[in-house]
């Protein structure tokens, strides 16, 4: 059974009010509050004051944490006033509160950039908190696929890449000159220095980097891009694209081959959605994953967190049900796209003229 906790102070007896709402639905559902910091949390409901986030220091990749603030004016730009909150308070979702005499507004901020509401009846609160429970099981119920083994067992012949990690190369030039990396807000640049580091502690990554690529070398073995590289030059082996060999099930962890010579990175959180596709699809030559929308696509229904099995698996359902999976264009809700294709060539020819930059939020 996974369990949550609260984490900070209650400002006010308004957000002891929505904690207790929260709590009877997670509780109702099956969920189990912790009763020592040092258990296997899962979700960590985080209040903390929004001029001056606390982050909840998490132990565990597999914990996901949702920060909850409460301001008393609305401001002329959600994403511009929450972005920079929930990544100082080291979050995976942004709960922003705004609450003045005349209205009561609750946001959701995602890491991918977008943000939607869930509306309040004065009345209605039970239905208001069944709202809120469904945001926030996908992260609650989900099982993150973010641990690298890495062997330093790379033929010495690809430790300058092959043809196919010079077409990645490409690809992601090509998809920084259609403004497809977005990254506006630097981690680097909102985070203090010490936060900084423990975020590159628990997740081996440099920044907030968007989206990934990746094509098939041979088999079910792939290159994919790294994390929190900059994509627009995907330039080193084993750093900027490593080459992804196998998925130990029993470990939850991915097994890649790097040069001996060096220090690799960790592949991109998506990783464990790639090799789905690639296993299940032999005529799958090409993944590209965006933080973009194409109208008329089939989309997942549920927004389940990047790197999770649960992701991964919806997104494989959708690319098994396409008349073509070797040919799928697949939305993830409140996410982005995932492209299969031959090659990342076809790929580029099919999406041509039909991206829409930013995703609708619902």
């Amino acid at each position: 059974m996974a369990s949550y906790a609260f984490a900070g102070e209650f400002r006010n007896n308004f957000q002891q009010w929505f904690a207790d709402g929260l709590n009877r639905k997670l509780a109702g559902h099956g969920y189990r509050m912790a009763e020592h910091p040092e258990d296997d949390i899962r979700l960590v409901l985080n209040f903390v004051d929004p001029n001056s986030p606390r982050p909840y220091r998490r132990n565990a990749q597999a914990t996901y944490v949702v920060t909850v603030v409460e301001t008393d004016q609305k401001p002329d730009n959600i994403l511009l006033a929450g972005y920079p909150i929930l990544i100082r308070a080291l979050s995976n979702l942004l709960i922003y509160m705004v609450r003045t005499p005349e209205t009561f507004e609750t946001y959701f901020v995602t890491l991918e950039q977008g943000y939607y509401n869930v509306p309040f009846q004065e009345g209605q609160e039970d239905a208001y908190f069944d709202k809120i429970f469904e945001r926030l099981e996908p992260l609650a119920s989900s099982n993150l696929i973010i641990n690298n083994d890495f062997h330093p067992d790379l033929p010495e012949h690809l430790w300058e890449g092959d043809e196919v990690t010079e077409q990645i190369r490409e690809a992601g030039k090509k998809i920084e000159a259609m403004n497809l990396w977005p990254a506006p807000f630097p981690i680097q640049e909102i985070l203090p220095p010490e936060d900084f580091r423990h975020v590159k502690r628990l997740y081996g990554i440099g920044g907030l980097s968007y989206g990934n690529l990746s094509a098939r070398k041979e088999g079910n073995r792939f290159w994919m891009s790294g994390s929190g590289v900059n994509k627009g030059d995907l330039r080193r082996i084993g750093q900027d694209v490593l080459l992804i060999k196998q998925f130990d099930s029993d470990r939850n962890t991915m097994l890649l081959s790097v040069p001996a010579h060096v220090q690799p990175r960790r592949v991109s959180v998506d990783a464990i959605e790639h090799w789905m596709i690639y296993t299940e699809h032999p005529q799958v030559g090409a993944i590209v994953h965006i933080h973009a929308w194409m109208d008329g696509i089939p989309s997942t229904q549920i927004n389940y967190p990047c790197g999770t099995v649960e992701l991964a698996k919806a997104v494989a359902d959708l690319v098994r049900q396409a008349d073509d999976p070797s040919r799928a264009i697949i939305g993830l809700k409140n996410h982005g796209l995932t492209i299969t294709g031959k090659n990342l060539d076809d790929i580029f020819e099919r999406i041509e003229g039909r991206i829409v930059p930013q995703v609708p939020m619902t």
